[in-house]
Formats: C-alpha cells, structure tokens, sequence
C-alpha cells in the first residue's frame, strides 16, 4: 500500500489562494441560497439577484492584484447589496475582509479603513432598522474583526517593509564592500605600476638594462594585481561558478607587499614583536589591507625612500604602525583610503589615526582587537571577510 506523505501538501498561495477561497465562499453561499428554495426548487428574482451577486463579488476577489482599490470597494458595495437582497445571514462577508486584508498589507490604510467604516455603517444601520437579522452585538463582532483584519494587514506590511528595507541595507554595504576591496587592489598594484612606468620611460635611452628591470616589475605587479583582483571580484560570481581557492590576503604576506613597493623604490622595513599564533581572519585581512594602503600613500604622495612597519601582535589585539620619512603631509584629500582604512578598524572595534610624524615623515598607527573566540586565518577561503563592510 503506497504512503502518502502529509509534509507534501502545501496551500495555494498567491492567484491560487484567491480562486481557492472564492470558489470556497461561492459553494456556502449557493448552499446557504438553496435552502431559500420551495419544494419545486422555483426561484424568485431576489434568489435569482442573490446568486448573481454572490457569483460576482466571488469573481471579482482574484482580480484584487491587479485592481486592489476598485476590487476592494466592488466586494464591499456588492456584499452590502446581497444581504439586502437575501434573508440568509451567508459566508459571503469573508470576500470582502478578504480583500480588505490585502489592502492594508499593502499599506493602503487609508483605503482599508474607508471601506470597513462603510461596512460598519451599512451594518448599523440595519440593526437600527430593526430588521431582526442584525443585533448590536453583530455590529460589535463585525468591528472587532475589521479593526483585526486591518492591523494584522498594517502589521505585515511594516514586516514586509522592514525586511526590504534590510535586504536594501545588506547589499549597499556589500557594495561598499567590494569597492573598498577593489580600491585597496587597484590602487596599490596600479600605483606601483605607474611608478615603474616612469622609471622605465627615463631609463629606457640611457641605461636599456634598468629599463628592462623596471618593466620586469610592472609585468609581476600587473600579474599579482589581476590575481587578487580575481579573487575580489569572486563575491559577483553566479551560483554556478566555480568558487575561487585563493588564499586570503593576510599579514603572512606581507613579504609581497615589501617586494612590491621595493620594485618601487622603497625601502621597507618590517618590525615583528609578541605572540606568532594565528589571527581571526577578519583582523588579519584588515591589517593587511591597512599596510598595503600605507605602502601605496607613501608611494604615491609622500616622496619617501624608508618605510618601517612596526606589527605588535598581542593576546586580544594587533597593533601596527607605517611610518615613512616622505613629505609629512596631510593625505586626507588624495582619496578615499584613509578613510576606508578607518572604516575597517572601526568596523572591528578599533581605532586608526593618520598624521604626519612629528620629526617628519607621515605615520598610520591602528589598533585591531579581538575576542578569544574567533576563527583563526586558515586554508583557501574567500576574501570575503566583514572587516571591510
């Protein structure tokens, strides 16, 4: 014997759910009708008006999607018009609560309220009409359930708006995400690129060899840019792609960063002290992210030769310190990565400052903390880490 499992059953929904309920109604309401019949099942012409009028405000509940308004007002005006025609206290009532449920879920309250104030009218004037069909405790129980039906409408339309509101939230900060990714990749490997491009074009007459290291450097730093430029870009791949296996960038390669800006011209010094266990990977790609960016303002704006990186990493936090012997000047206005590279050390909870150094020079001083729960940087993942939105 075959088994039937109930978990597959599902409701209709949707232009579903609404012929769904309307054939439902229209049933009760032909069955509630048929007991108004003589015995040889004769129709007058208030029966007659009866059906028709259930029939078209039955009709008219899957149009509401399209016409919610003029559909709700129809359902409203019609169901009135058929208990003045019928004796029969009918289930036809539920059409226009119906339709006046996803007028308010849509959040046109204003219309929603309209309608059931008609309906609450229309019902008490009948019961002071005493035409013994409507008490005032009908007109009471009506109300109640209007004022139920509009704010759970009201309130599924506030939760509807908040979770677009959320999604819309969500990805603007994933798109300022990746810009922040891709400012940080660009610009350093073009940065250094450029620097290599001018060095070449003076070398190239006189001294062919130099020439030929310079566009040497811009051919390795072209590569490495179009490789972690891959690996940003992974977050816009479809579903079906393949997922890219680059490591995420981290403080373990920062040996490329000083390889990079050496090709440029600079002079990098690095600066370990504390523990060497592993970083949660947000700190660590933020950390990163901030010498790179500090390598590449020293390249591109101070005029310095000697950069020292000073990397402290403690039991709850990694602190760092760029410090070159360039210009000195404020940076604030060259671009967006000061200020990107403040967003991600506050987005960990901590603190950035850019200044010039006070015998000179410019300084980029950060300090990342973290919890002693965390996820330590490991194997070939995403760079997809929060710390940059």
């Amino acid at each position: 014997m075959p088994h039937f499992d109930v978990t597959r059953l599902r409701l209709p929904t949707g232009p579903r759910a609404d012929m769904a309920l309307a054939g439902f109604v229209l049933v009760l309401a032909g069955v509630a009708e048929g007991q108004r019949l003589g015995p040889d099942w004769d129709a007058d012409a208030s029966v007659i008006g009866s059906w028709f009028l259930a029939a078209a405000v039955c009709a008219a509940l899957p149009l509401h999607r399209r016409h919610p308004v003029a559909v709700g007002w129809f359902t409203v005006l019609g169901t009135g018009a058929y208990h003045l025609l019928s004796s029969v206290d009918g289930p036809l009532v539920v059409i226009p609560i119906a339709a006046l449920y996803a007028l308010s879920a849509q959040g046109r309250t204003q219309a929603s309220v309209a309608m059931a104030a008609v309906m609450v009218i229309g019902v008490g004037a009948g019961a002071l009409a005493g035409t013994g069909d409507v008490t005032g405790t009908a007109v009471f129980m009506l109300t109640g359930w209007l004022v139920a039906v509009v704010a759970l409408g009201a309130m599924r339309h506030g939760h509807v708006t908040y979770a677009e509101e959320q999604a819309r939230l969500r990805a603007t900060q994933e798109r300022l995400r990746i810009a922040r990714e891709l400012h940080d990749v660009i610009g350093h490997n073009m940065s250094m690129i450029h620097v290599q491009a001018s060095s070449a074009l003076h070398r190239l007459q006189r001294d062919p060899g130099q020439a030929q290291e310079a566009l040497t450097a811009i051919k390795q730093g072209s590569k490495e840019g179009l490789r972690e430029l891959r690996a940003t870009l992974g977050v816009l791949r479809q579903v079906d792609e393949e997922a890219p296996t680059t490591p995420s960038p981290g403080l373990s390669r920062i040996d490329e960063l000083v390889s990079s800006a050496a090709r440029a011209g600079l002079d990098v010094r690095i600066e370990r002290s504390g523990c060497h266990s592993p970083l949660p990977a947000a700190v660590d790609l933020a950390a990163y992210r901030i010498v790179q960016e500090s390598l590449t303002n020293a390249v591109r704006h101070s005029g310095a030769r000697h950069v020292v990186v000073d990397l402290h990493r403690g039991e709850r936090e990694v602190t760092l310190s760029v410090t070159d012997d360039g210009q000195g000047a404020s940076r604030a206005g060259d671009g967006s990565g000061i200020a990107g590279m403040a967003e991600r050390a506050r987005a960990l909870g901590g603190t950035l400052s850019a200044e010039p150094g006070p015998a000179g020079g410019f300084a980029v001083r950060a300090r990342l903390p973290f919890s002693d729960h965390h996820q330590p940087t490991s194997g070939a993942v995403d760079d997809q880490d929060p710390a940059g939105g």
